[in-house]
């Protein structure tokens, strides 16, 4: 599986709505999440009519207009959104529940390459479908708030050096790892 700018352009658009929502904004304008996210405003259009189409999100029209969520984050599985965008999660057609494809092997009940590729699209979605849209902004708006925290009491600038996708960046390491939101 490899998600698509259209996939991964919701599900960002998807948490900026759950961040807003949390607090307290009833609706967000399509331009501002355009802006804030840096997002192409007619591709983000379009995204959001499939999301509108899918029952993820609603509309508000007129002056004070915009979209928000139309359904509670815990009720939406981040895997759900996935499908829903991108289509099946399996890295190869033979490997997919949703959209299984005949392979070529001549031996596909046997082939190494399906049964592992099968584990893969097993992890993916037992990640996916394990954690909601709710989950996610919990873990990012703590994070941010965390970091704001740590900057704040931060009397000299300390030099970092940050790996592009370090493990400890991760969803699963900042939920084990942040302690409640007090």
């Amino acid at each position: 599986m490899k998600l698509t700018k259209r996939g991964e352009y919701a599900l960002r658009t998807l948490i900026r709505l759950g961040i807003a929502e949390r607090k307290g904004a009833d609706v967000v304008s399509v331009s501002s999440l355009a802006e804030s996210e840096k997002l192409p405003y007619k591709f983000l259009e379009n995204i959001l009519a499939e999301l509108r189409q899918a029952g993820f999100v609603q509309s508000k029209r007129g002056k004070f207009g915009g979209v928000m969520l139309a359904r509670p984050m815990k009720s939406i599985k981040m895997g759900e959104i996935v499908r829903q965008i991108d289509g099946k999660l399996a890295p190869i057609g033979c490997a997919s529940e949703t959209e299984y494809e005949k392979c070529s092997c001549p031996d596909e009940e046997h082939c190494g390459l399906r049964m592992l590729m099968i584990d893969v699209r097993n992890a993916l979605a037992g990640i996916l479908d394990r954690y909601t849209l709710e989950h996610v902004v919990e873990v990012t708006m703590r994070k941010e708030e965390r970091e704001e925290k740590l900057k704040a009491n931060s009397k000299v600038a300390k030099k970092t050096t940050t790996r592009h996708a370090d493990p400890a960046d991760g969803f699963l390491a900042a939920l084990l790892t942040l302690s409640p939101a007090k």
